[in-house]
Order: structure tokens, then C-alpha cells, then sequence
């Protein structure tokens, strides 16, 4: 149900003002639990809470919509969290080696190369900048360059197979540190969506209860119903 709690909320969580987003300042389980934990309550305080001025329809009959919207919306920035945790701890261990790789291929070439100015001069291209993006594509610099010039690696009894590893090697560490580099960004797309989902969950939280605190604050028994329990701890 909340796939389609969240399906049904999409287009007005993507139009909702960015002034207005804001991240949770507890945890999403708690918040949707005491949503649903307020739905119920309110029930009892239906005409009260109207004649207070609630707009029952808007935030008490659209609760549950909104609660099953956040839920979804935060397992699927969950998931795509550790997704990035993972890449982020595989880009570790493999960032090291891939660069060892790197700097042999290039000193493979340059011996290759070695009476050749014209190829070490691209050799010498291709090993500038220490950068992670940079030795992504130097692998597939070199493998280029290596396959142009199959004669000069042939001589040394090169093996070429190293050439399309270097290729493959590219391409795989590049999609890597994309999903690495999502683990220190707190603009993805499965957050926002997240906070936009979070903040229109709590307003209609925030109108009920405030609502709630008011119609009942001569009232011990009914008025906590509209307090937070995460919140008096």
C-alpha cells in the first residue's frame, strides 16, 4: 500500500516548495508510527477538532496517504544509501590497486615506447594529474594508445590481453566511484524526495496536533494524545 500511497503523492511532493523542505529531526520509523498512532486517536475527537477549525479532509483523511508516502519514500532512500555505503567501501579497496595497475601500464608503455619521442610524449600526457577521475582515464588512454601501436608492444613480447583489461577496468571503476561519490551527497534524488515526503507527512501532523493541544488543553486525557512521546523522552 505505501508504493501507492507514494505513487498517489508523487506530483505533489515534486511541486512543493523548496522553502518549505526540511530534513527529519527524528527518526522516520517513530514519525510514521505516531502518525498512525494519531490517526486513530483523532477519530474520537472528529467534531471537536472541526469545530476548532481542522480541515478533516486535508490532514486527518489524508493522513494515512501521507504516511505511507514517507515510509516508502525513506526505504527507498535507504536502500540506495547502503547501495552508496558499499560502493563507497569497495572504491577503498579497490582505488589502490587499480592506480598500482595504472602506473605499470604506463611504465610498460614507456619502455615500449622508448625510441619512439613521439608516443612517449603521449605517455607523458596520459600520466599527468593524480586525481581518481584522472587514472579512470588513463587506463582507457593507455589502452587506446597501446592498441594503436601493437608493433612497438609486440617487440617486447608484450602481453595485450592488459589493454583490454585496462578498457574494462575503466569502465567498471568509473561507474564505482559514481556510486561511491553518492555516499557524501546529501542532494540525492532518494533524499530529497525522502524530505519532501517527511514535510508533508508533518504538516498535516503539526495541524492536527497543534490543532488537538488547543481543543484540549483543559482536558489531561484527551490532550495527550496530541503529544509527541519520542519528543517527552
Amino acid at each position: 500500500m505505501s508504493k501507492e500511497n507514494f505513487d498517489t503523492k508523487l506530483a505533489v511532493l515534486e511541486n512543493m516548495s523548496q522553502e518549505v523542505i526540511k530534513a527529519p529531526a527524528q527518526p522516520v520509523d517513530v514519525t510514521t508510527q505516531e502518525a498512525e498512532n494519531l490517526f486513530i486517536w483523532v477519530q474520537e475527537d472528529k467534531q471537536a477538532l472541526i469545530s476548532k477549525g481542522l480541515d478533516w479532509e486535508t490532514f486527518v483523511e489524508d493522513l494515512p496517504v501521507r504516511t505511507g508516502a514517507c515510509r516508502y519514500a525513506q526505504a527507498v532512500w535507504t536502500k540506495e544509501r547502503y547501495s552508496q555505503e558499499e560502493a563507497a567501501k569497495s572504491w577503498r579497496e579497490e582505488a589502490p590497486k587499480a592506480y598500482e595497475f595504472r602506473n605499470d601500464l604506463l611504465a610498460d608503455l614507456r619502455f615500449a615506447f622508448r625510441k619512439r619521442p613521439d608516443l612517449l610524449s603521449r605517455v607523458r600526457e596520459i600520466a599527468n594529474g593524480d586525481r581518481d577521475a584522472d587514472m579512470i582515464q588513463d587506463l582507457m588512454d593507455i589502452s587506446v594508445l597501446g592498441k594503436s601501436n601493437l608493433a612497438e608492444l609486440e617487440k617486447i613480447k608484450y602481453d595485450l590481453k592488459l589493454l583490454n583489461i585496462a578498457e574494462q577496468k575503466s569502465d567498471s571503476l568509473a561507474e564505482l566511484l559514481a556510486k561511491a561519490n553518492g555516499a557524501t551527497l546529501d542532494n540525492s534524488k532518494a533524499k530529497e524526495i525522502r524530505d519532501r515526503a517527511f514535510t508533508h507527512l508533518k504538516e498535516a501532523m503539526d495541524e492536527i496536533k497543534d490543532t488537538g493541544k488547543y481543543a484540549f488543553r483543559k482536558d489531561p486525557e484527551r490532550y495527550k494524545g496530541y503529544i509527541s512521546r519520542y519528543r517527552r523522552r
